[in-house]
């Protein structure tokens, strides 16, 4: 076991990542943007660092888990950042999802100053991170990923080595392409048979029991139903990530319709104000696009 685990980004989803490593013997030093964002962990026994160099200088391994590419850019490679405080010998993991190129361009860097990195963003959400039982789908190198496996095994329950620097982010694309259109696809749903003049829990209900049953219809769709959008997966995050799907897929040369008319649903989203909502706020976007019901 590392003597001592770095842990920064203490938002849903590094807060309950960095406790499950303190509730299995790690020694953990913490570090976020906000004072107040490190205190429940500080008082569980987690260190409080000053700057992310600083936590660097203490650690074997630091963990990221922040919001995007140039999030992640800064934290790592920026003024006072991982890099500069980072000993020769050890490793970065991080659990953003990114852009592709953008881990690979990362861990080129690091690898110039003998520091191994993992880009290994997760899968599950909020609750999965309190349980433990996140997925992980990790890009580096395989001495690498031995090395970082028992830590990933306090907060996940399915860890796969994806293949070499940049794999783990082109999984988290795939995931978030089923993840996103499946999204739609309830929001589509749950419109046709409110505006049908069915009732829509029995719908669900229905669904949930055949082949249409999917993680996101369970999830979402009952958001859609009581309108409640209060974000626990804001709907930016979705935008940024089916982007990074699409960028993908013209470096590629490939078409993915469905990704694309997500995508054009969550622009509109942004562009309505709605990038702090949960992502299940795509239903209004759908809702004001569409005629209102004859009467019958």
């Amino acid at each position: 076991m590392a003597t001592t685990i770095g842990f920064i980004g203490l938002g849903t989803m590094g807060s309950p990542m960095a406790r499950n490593l303190l509730n299995h013997g790690y020694t953990v030093c913490v570090w976020g943007r906000r004072p107040a964002s490190m205190a429940p962990l500080v008082a569980v026994g987690a260190k409080a660092g000053e700057s992310a160099a600083h936590v660097a200088s203490l650690s074997d391994i630091v963990v990221t888990m922040v919001t995007d590419t140039k999030a992640v850019e800064n934290v790592i490679l920026g003024d006072h950042g991982i890099a500069a405080g980072a000993r020769p010998g050890s490793m970065v993991i991080d659990h953003s999802t990114i852009d592709p190129g953008g881990a690979e361009r990362i861990s080129r860097e690091l690898q110039t100053r003998n520091i191994e990195m993992l880009d290994a963003p997760v899968s599950g959400g909020g609750a999965a991170a309190e349980a433990g039982t996140l997925a992980i789908m990790a890009g580096g190198s395989k001495a690498a990923f031995e090395r970082a496996h028992p830590l990933l095994s306090c907060y996940a329950k399915t860890i796969v080595h994806v293949g070499a620097s940049g794999a783990g982010q082109v999984a988290k694309a795939c995931n978030q392409i089923c993840t996103i259109v499946n999204q739609l696809g309830a929001a589509e749903a749950m419109l046709l048979a409110e505006r049908a003049g069915v009732d829509q829990r029995a719908v669900k209900e229905v669904l949930m029991g055949g082949f249409a049953a999917s993680r996101m219809l369970d999830l979402q769709a009952p958001k859609m139903i009581a309108r409640d959008f209060a974000g626990k997966v804001e709907s930016r995050l979705h935008h940024k990530d089916i982007h990074i799907v699409l960028d993908l897929a013209r470096k590629f040369g490939i078409e993915l319709p469905a990704s694309a008319a997500a995508a054009d649903v969550l622009d509109r989203l942004q562009q309505r104000g709605g990038a702090r909502q949960d992502s299940a706020a795509i239903f209004t976007v759908l809702n004001s696009r569409s005629s209102p019901p004859r009467a019958r």
